[in-house]
Parts: structure tokens; sequence; C-alpha cells
């Protein structure tokens, strides 16, 4: 009888750990409803998270901002972790994007093959270089740029004729 009692105690202790690391780990259904109130503020819906992601579970609630119209940001400040969220536009949206496309668009402030100024800014400090446009980009678009060499590319967000940023 004892060794039954000793053997059902080991066995909830040994499962103890297994429930306290699942419960340790990011609640994503939370996540996933705060991206897509978001992203249907913005007339866009938000791609749901890889569940095979385990990160901590943020001590408050998760912050979720624009990075540009088509990425979420995901951060937990206090531990330190950041997720991109990709968003697609809404089927009601489509109608719209026709008309967008038959006033005319904005001319190009970058062109492929400029030179630009990317910086980085932030609170304690503002780091900029120069890099090479890949494609051609208007004020508010993102667009890959082309560091030293051809295995360094960035995204950035175009801000003015031969600028662009990077988001944190």
């Amino acid at each position: 009888m004892y060794r039954r009692m000793i053997a059902a105690l080991a066995a909830g202790i040994a499962m103890a750990p297994a429930a306290t690391a699942q419960q340790a780990t990011e609640d994503w259904q939370t996540i996933d409803t705060l991206t897509a109130m978001v992203a249907n503020a913005m007339g866009r819906t938000a791609t749901p998270i890889d569940r095979r992601i385990k990160l901590a579970r943020c001590p408050e609630q998760a912050s979720i901002t624009a990075i540009d119209s088509q990425t979420l940001a995901v951060r937990c400040e206090s531990l330190g972790w950041r997720l991109r969220v990709p968003m697609a536009a809404q089927a009601g949206a489509a109608t719209s994007a026709v008309f967008a496309r038959s006033a005319p668009a904005a001319a190009p402030v970058i062109r492929r093959g400029d030179n630009v100024r990317v910086s980085i800014d932030t609170d304690s400090f503002s780091v900029s270089y120069n890099a090479i446009a890949t494609e051609d980009g208007r004020v508010g678009e993102t667009i890959a740029l082309r560091g030293n060499d051809a295995k360094n590319m960035i995204s950035a967000t175009v801000t003015g004729p031969g600028r662009a940023s990077l988001q944190d």
C-alpha cells in the first residue's frame, strides 16, 4: 500500500513540470485575436502565428503595432522578444484596390540602383549608413536594399528621396 502511494506521488510530480512548462509559454490564441483586431482596423487580415514557436509568456499584455501596411510587430518589452506577423488584403478590399490602381500612382522617390541613406533611430541613439536599392520605392513602402556585398540584404521603409529607415 505504501509503495502504491509513493508511486502515485512520483507520477504526479513527474507530470507537474510538463504542465508548468506548457503554462509558461505564450498564449497564441489571445495574440491571434489581438493581431486580428489591429489588422481589421487597417482593412487587412493577419496571418495566424505558427504554434510551434515557444516563447516565454509575457508578464504584461504584448504590444502590437503596425511596422508597415503589410506587417505587424508583436512585442514583449520586458522579456525582449519580437515577432513579425504578415498581413493580407481582405476580400472586400479587392474592389478598392482596383480603384486605387486606376488612380495615377505617385512616382517612386527611390529607383533601383540608387544610393540610399538608411537610418536606425531610437530614443538613445541614431545610426545611418549607405546601401543600394534593389527595387523602386515610393514613400511609405518597404523595399529591399543591398549593403556592402550581395549577401547583405535588408528591408527598410522609404521616408523620402534617397532616404529609408529601419523599424525596430
